[in-house]
Formats: C-alpha cells, structure tokens, sequence
C-alpha cells in the first residue's frame, strides 16, 4: 500500500509538519547547547576511574592464547575486529584514534533516520531538499520534481552512497542541522564518544570525526536492526529515472559484489564503505561464519592503493574467525550502562542499567527530539486518515 494525499489533505500534511519541523528546531538548538555546556565524559565503562582501557592505549591490542594466529600487519592508521553477537573486541589498532570517516557516516545517519521514515511513503522532491549538497559528492541521480519512495531512496543511500539521497531524508525528518543533532544524540546513546557530526553525508566537514570503535558500534548495531541490515547486504537495485524508467545500481562494498577485480568475501552481509580525498578509503564490513558474525572496520589504509580496505578487512575477518576462542577480548563494544552486572542483584542491576540516567550524556537533547518526533508522528498519522490510496504495484 502506498499513501498518496488528495489536494486538501496535501496543504493540511504540509501546514502540520511545517510546524513540528519548527518545534524540532527550536529544540534541538537548544538541547545541543546543553549537551555543549559540559565536558564528555571518559571512555565508556569507568575506564578512567579503573585505569585506561586496553582499546585507549596506542598501538595494536591483542590478548592471545597460547599458539592463537597472529594478528595481521595492515597498514590502515585505525582498525577494529570484533564479534557483532557479543560485542567483544578481538582486537584493534588505536581502536579512539579519531579520523574522518567519510560515508561510513552514513550508517550512524540510517540508525538515526530510518525508524522515522516508513519504506512505502512518496515524497516529491523540491528545490529545497537538493539544497547544500558538497561539490565532487556521490550521487544517486535524484532529480528535482519527481515523485520517489522513501525506499528508493534508501537504495541510494547504502548502494550507491548518494549524498543527494542522504539530503532529501534528512529534509523529511527536520532538516540537515537537526539531522546532525540527533546523530549526535544517538552516537552518544549507543557510547560512541569519538563522533562528532557536522555533516549527516559523510562529506568532509571541519571537526567531523569518528574512530574504529565507533563505527564497529554502527555496524554492530545496525545488523541488529532488520530494515537497516537488509539495505546493507543488497548487492543491486532498480532506481527510478525520468519519465517512468528506472536504472540500475550496484552496492560500491567490493568486498560485497567482487566488482573492479576485488574478490567478493564468503559470507560477507555488508556494511558500508566510504572514500574522501581527507578520509582516504575507510570501511566497515561484517561476514558471518558457521552461526558467527565479525564485524571489522578499518581506516585509511596508508599502502596498496584504492583497494587496500578490502584486502586488509579480508585479513582481518579471516584471523578473527581463526581466532575463535584463541584471545581474550581487550574490551567491548556494548555501552557500559547496557551490559548485566554480575551476582545476586544481576537482575536489578540491568534493568537499572537499561534505564539511562537523565544527566546522561546525550539524553537531554534525544528527550527533547524523540518528544517532537513523537507529536510530528501523531500529526502525520492524523493527516495520513485523511485520505489512504491503495497501489497494487507498490
């Protein structure tokens, strides 16, 4: 079923978001103020009062058995294995190190955006929505004036990493400057701390940063969400063109699709891959193996040209399955408040934990934006009752 609006219905769905866009943003500046106003705390989990974690320390980490594989030498300045059941990290190479992350952004977007934006709604795209897009960006091919599901638009975001696509989302949901806030709000929810969103694209932006650890907790999360992991492990789709055509569109993860001569992995489910000329090439990918999934990520390797990312997350997914129950894990991926604590008050302790505290770091401002979202849904269901078109085709 899709949703289509008669003429009336269009202006009184128009009118009723303008407004909750206009709450939205009046909230979120005020929530990011706050959240500005005091420092971030240490790394998640008490490191700072217990001592600093393995994963803060400079170099590669690894706590081996006896006889485990040894890690492999990849040139990457940052990279992260871990296991995206557990959360354990199975190692990692200045796992904070903060780097740009180019569009593997975009996967911190999708976790933001995509339980906002229902697959089947059809948005004609304005002037307005194409607005801002950085010179030299990916595209799609979203053209002005036509008509696009939210879906289609989904495809270009994680197949073809069109920033075009990115911008016309993030125009449903707000608006680019509350899109980047309540990316911000939701990395600090999931405990990644190294992030910093300037611009929800990935494009190059001064300040904006994330690290290995952080994009692993993307990735990580993201496969646990079906909408998102579906997205990702697509290898093509059709995206409409002018006129009632469509063309086809291939994921860019080489390692997913074994184009331009890069050999696809065994059982690789996505994620996301990303190149700028600051970021170099940066890449988080995920493969699962009798009943197990790693997810690895690795940031701008310094050697072997455009597609050393591939090659050197395929050495770092095979040492991680070889490495099964072969190392100690040198820390987690799971935020500290999330994780059950152990003995007799196990039970209380993570619904406890389950529950952030308010002066939490990045709580404020998501209350804030979750409370106008849930009045923008409770408006837009009222304007939607107005007037539902069946389409078979859709």
């Amino acid at each position: 079923m899709t949703i289509g609006f008669s003429p009336r219905a269009s202006r009184v769905a128009r009118s009723t978001c303008m407004l909750c866009v206009a709450g939205l943003l009046t909230l979120v500046p005020a929530a990011a103020s706050a959240r500005a106003e005091r420092p971030d705390p240490g790394p998640p989990g008490g490191a700072a009062a217990a001592g600093p974690s393995p994963l803060h320390r400079l170099g590669t980490q690894v706590r081996p058995h006896p006889g485990a594989p040894r890690v492999p030498d990849v040139s990457a300045l940052s990279w992260v294995v871990a296991d995206a059941g557990t959360g354990d990290v199975l190692a990692a190479n200045d796992a904070h190190r903060e780097l740009p992350p180019a569009s593997t952004l975009k996967t911190l977007f999708a976790l933001t955006v995509l339980p906002a934006l229902p697959g089947g709604i059809r948005h004609e795209v304005s002037t307005e929505d194409l607005s801002g897009i950085g010179p030299g960006s990916s595209l799609v091919g979203v053209v002005e004036g036509q008509t696009y599901r939210v879906s289609d638009l989904w495809n270009g975001v994680f197949l073809n990493s069109g920033n075009d696509a990115v911008h016309v989302l993030a125009s449903l949901t707000g608006g680019w400057s509350a899109t980047a806030a309540r990316m911000q709000a939701e990395a600090r929810a999931l405990g990644a701390l190294d992030t910093h969103v300037r611009s929800p694209d990935g494009y190059d932006a001064p300040g904006q940063v994330s690290s290995a650890y952080d994009l692993a907790v993307f990735g990580r999360e993201g496969l646990r969400r079906p909408d998102f992991a579906r997205y990702c492990a697509k290898v093509d789709a059709l995206f409409p063109g002018r006129d009632g055509t469509s063309y086809g569109i291939m994921n860019t993860n080489r390692l997913l699709t074994g184009a331009d001569g890069v050999e696809p992995y065994p059982g690789l489910i996505g994620v996301k891959n990303g190149y700028t000329s600051n970021a170099g090439n940066t890449l988080i990918a995920a493969a699962r193996r009798d009943g197990r999934t790693l997810v690895v990520t690795v940031m701008n390797p310094q050697e072997g040209g455009g597609h050393a990312v591939y090659e050197e997350a395929r050495s770092l997914l095979d040492w991680g399955f070889e490495a099964d129950g072969e190392v100690e894990p040198v820390g987690s991926l799971v935020p500290e408040r999330a994780r059950p604590r152990q003995g007799p008050q196990a039970a209380p302790a993570a619904v406890a934990a389950a529950k952030p505290a308010e002066d939490e770091p990045g709580w404020p401002e998501t209350g804030a934006i979750l409370g106008v979202a849930g009045l923008g849904a409770g408006v837009m269901a009222l304007a939607l009752r107005l007037k539902l078109v069946r389409d078979d085709g859709s």
